[in-house]
């Protein structure tokens, strides 16, 4: 008993070190995930791209394929985390109006999201063409030649802001 007269904190059990850094926000980069875990996200995207294909009607912008297309894929990532920050994440001020900024931005990436080659089933893309083995010499060429990177520098707004100048100081 004479312990926790010395000492009364003896009578609460040690609390847990205090959190020294906040958390990272999860990203998804899907090239930097382990095999395992791009299987489970991809099962997680998928459950949502269902959804998301039924509730907003975009059967016909969405092919069914849409995870073989890496593009395809970006963009619907980037549409499922920003529905998770704007409908389950902390309210932001000055966001009052995020679902609809979410929804727009649904709209604008339909059309991009649309594989006409794939109506009736998934097509590869064409193949990359083959690089050009020329190509880091082309590009360091043209960084020592072109007029674009070699030229003096000027401000294409120079003359004007002289004239302005001259109008708040003119000549006695």
């Amino acid at each position: 008993m004479a312990d926790f007269l010395d000492n009364p904190a003896a009578l609460w059990p040690d609390s847990p070190p205090a959190q020294t850094t906040t958390p990272q926000p999860r990203r998804w980069v899907w090239s930097a995930m382990s095999p395992p875990e791009r299987r489970a996200r991809l099962r997680e995207l998928r459950t949502w791209v269902e959804w998301l294909r039924r509730t907003a009607e975009l059967h016909n912008e969405i092919p069914p394929c849409w995870y073989r297309h890496r593009w395809v894929r970006e963009m619907l990532t980037a549409l499922y985390l920003g529905w998770l920050r704007t409908y389950e994440g902390e309210k932001t001020p000055g966001r009052e109006l995020a679902e609809a900024e979410w929804i727009n931005t649904v709209h604008a990436f339909k059309p991009h999201m649309k594989l006409p080659a794939c109506v009736s089933g998934h097509q590869d893309p064409p193949l990359p063409p083959p690089p050009n083995p020329r190509a880091d010499e082309e590009w360091e060429l043209y960084l020592a030649t072109s007029a674009d990177t070699t030229d003096k520098a000027t401000h294409p707004a120079e003359a004007e802001v002289r004239r302005m100048a001259a109008e708040l100081d003119p000549p006695l």
